[in-house]
């Protein structure tokens, strides 16, 4: 494999993740099923947990320069956890081709939003 398609993907994932505080997700899944030919399925759940990682470190500096403030995050992180519970279970049972539609339309509304 060429490290450097690597290097490219995580780097990408990784100023989204940190910068955007947007999920590196966007990056990672196109990528890992083009690049470097990975299943559609293998994709989604490899990003996943290339996530939390990175999300660990992005927020240990955001705590780290004082711009965090976690009593505010916990109703989201309880949600989240929840959110991800249910995910992780029925994620096998979502077809590929509405894993790869509901992200298009993620991006595309994150995406506007962000514009206007």
């Amino acid at each position: 494999m060429d490290i450097w398609k690597f290097l490219i993907i995580g780097s990408l994932a990784g100023f989204t993740n940190g910068f955007f505080s947007a999920g590196g997700g966007m990056f990672l899944v196109p990528l890992f099923i083009k690049w470097i030919k990975m299943e559609d399925k293998k994709a989604f759940a490899t990003s996943v947990s290339i996530i939390l990682p990175l999300s660990i470190v992005s927020a240990s500096i955001y705590i780290y320069k004082n711009g965090f403030d976690f009593y505010n995050a916990l109703p989201f992180l309880v949600g989240g956890l929840i959110g991800g519970i249910i995910s992780g279970f029925s994620f096998k049972k979502v077809p590929v081709t509405v894993l790869k539609k509901t992200l298009g339309i993620i991006i595309i509304y994150a995406g506007v939003r962000s514009f206007f």
